[in-house]
């Protein structure tokens, strides 16, 4: 198969999407399919690759690192002219919920293709939490998709479930990364069904770190450590995460992975309140050295709230053994109960006495053990046997619409 990959944000941009897009690919082209991955041009330096199809656009970040493509004629005209000269495109999978999900749809449609749309972004709670007039923009989003995807589906009041009951309605299958997120979509009426597939880990990367685990020497850290990886902005929660450590007091170390534009902010409240003994800012680190970070800590800390649609982080710690502190119930309850610290609500207060019984239990030889077994339910092979089984029934004649 010829699969192309809609995403809005280039796969050498920093996020869970593209992560899953990357991974995905790999093991989609080592089954022997062919994956093409269009997206907006990143404008900031980036490793490029053949299989990308970078569409014409504009920065919408100061970093310069996300960008945006206008959909309509003029995108649909470079498309078809650079698609044209690739062997012909199968199916469609649809990894954005923007302007890339718009051209996605249009292209589809156009060349009657099935479409598979993953639906990782929790837009409801995104848009209130990352924009400043969250209303004003969920209404130029539904009217900017009512200009370029016609005649009009959705059957629901205009708002962010209609804008994601139109893609539904258009597409063979609509996948969620967790099962809490696929019940989100049935509540609201986006879709009957979703399909349920998460983000795996890379097989080879796990064997690998799991390998040295089981043939080296384990020396405990002088302090417990712990790993916080992601996005430095604000529905992530880093701020409250950071208030959180020096409310709990603890001699420990927090090593943060990642970057973004809180940054200058944290490392300002680390000085303020003499936290750099315990508080290391480690950078953005490739995949691979995201999960031996992870595997090397005594605990993974994970602080958003109803922002993620995966958490995919906690997937990769539990795979690794690692156990976690997950401040949001719905991703906790992904997980085995005993393999994490859950704080008792979503407040400051709360974090930091969950980071409090996590030092205790690190420090007594009682933190929970992951079960090993989840490392193969969690591999990305499993995900991907999955995936091409969800391709080859959205192009069986059943699947048209």
């Amino acid at each position: 198969m010829h699969i192309l990959v809609f995403s809005d944000q280039h796969p050498e941009s920093s996020g869970g999407a593209q992560v899953s897009i990357r991974l995905q690919r790999r093991f989609l082209e080592a089954a022997g399919h062919t994956v093409t991955v269009c997206s907006p041009r990143m404008h900031q330096a980036h490793d490029d690759d053949p299989h990308y199809l970078d569409t014409p656009s504009i920065p919408i970040t100061l970093d310069r690192e996300y960008s945006m493509t206008v959909p309509g004629r003029l995108t649909d005209r470079w498309l078809d002219a650079r698609l044209a000269e690739l062997p012909p495109v199968d199916v469609v999978h649809v990894q954005a919920d923007f302007w890339q999900a718009l051209t996605a749809y249009r292209y589809a449609e156009r060349h009657g293709i099935p479409a598979l749309h993953t639906m990782h972004n929790r837009m409801d709670v995104g848009i209130e939490q990352t924009m400043p007039a969250p209303g004003l923009v969920v209404g130029a989003l539904s009217w900017w998709q009512r200009r370029v995807l016609r005649p009009r589906l959705s059957t629901l009041p205009t708002g962010v479930w209609s804008y994601l009951q139109e893609f539904a309605k258009r597409a063979a299958v609509v996948i969620a990364p967790s099962h809490h997120f696929a019940r989100v979509l049935r509540e609201q009426g986006v879709t009957a069904h979703a399909e349920v597939l998460s983000t795996g880990v890379d097989d080879a990367v796990l064997d690998e770190i799991l390998d040295e685990r089981a043939t080296t020497l384990h020396v405990p850290h002088r302090l417990p450590s712990f790993v916080w990886i992601g996005r430095f902005s604000q529905e992530k929660r880093l701020m409250e995460f950071l208030a959180a450590v020096r409310l709990a007091d603890v001699d420990a170390v927090f090593r943060l992975y990642g970057a973004g534009l809180l940054l200058a902010k944290a490392q300002a409240f680390v000085a303020e309140h003499d936290l750099a003994d315990h508080v290391v800012f480690a950078g953005r680190v490739s995949y691979p050295d995201s999960l031996r970070a992870i595997a090397d800590a005594d605990a993974l800390v994970q602080t958003s709230i109803g922002f993620e649609t995966q958490g995919m982080t906690v997937f990769e710690a539990a795979a690794l053994g690692t156990p976690s502190i997950i401040s949001d119930p719905n991703i906790a309850a992904e997980l085995p109960a005993d393999s994490m610290w859950q704080p008792t609500d979503g407040g400051v207060e709360a974090l930091a006495e969950a980071i409090r019984r996590a030092v205790a239990d690190v420090e007594a030889g009682t933190a929970p053990v992951v079960a090993p077994g989840l490392a193969r339910t969690l591999r990305q092979s499993t995900q991907t046997t999955r995936l091409i089984a969800l391709y080859e029934a959205a192009l069986a004649p059943e699947a048209a619409r």
